[in-house]
């Protein structure tokens, strides 16, 4: 039997925080952080904040309300988990056009290169895990309404 350990199973010293505490800030690296807490500490919709990344992915939570964009991510999935409210996708696929429906506590993953729309017409609350970098308005997008935040994700703390 090898004694070896495998590289990943080591706790990395490269690791750096994602969550910087801001001056009079909540949120303190190496800290859990409270959900509800975090979703009090912004206001804007549309706009993710990134709660923290897991290797080179971010947890990102955001407020939503109204329409998004129709937008299409060339080589990324997205990720949705609704923690609060109800989230409509509106979905371009090659067998047609059609809505999915997804209450709080529900996930849903849009597969890369399918065209989609987000919307909440009554309010939710989304965690969404993507590739650091991923902009929210995809690779490809219909024009920007003033609502939607074009960003790859704020800080926490911002």
């Amino acid at each position: 039997m090898s004694t070896e350990t495998h590289p990943a199973a080591q706790p990395s010293t490269l690791a750096q925080p994602s969550t910087p505490k801001a001056p009079g800030g909540i949120f303190t690296p190496g800290e859990p952080i409270a959900l509800d807490q975090a979703f009090a500490s912004f206001d804007a919709l549309w706009s993710p904040r990134i709660a923290t990344s897991v290797n080179d992915y971010d947890v990102r939570l955001t407020k939503v309300q109204g329409e998004h964009l129709w937008h299409v991510h060339d080589h990324t999935d997205e990720f949705f988990l609704v923690l609060g409210g109800e989230l409509h996708i509106d979905l371009r696929e090659p067998a047609g056009e059609r809505r999915v429906t997804l209450p709080q506590g529900s996930v849903f993953t849009v597969p890369r290169g399918i065209e989609h729309k987000p919307s909440a017409p009554t309010g939710a609350r989304l965690l969404l895990f993507e590739p650091t970098g991923t902009p929210t308005v995809g690779d490809r997008h219909d024009e920007i309404p003033d609502h939607v935040d074009a960003t790859t994700g704020h800080a926490l703390s911002e």
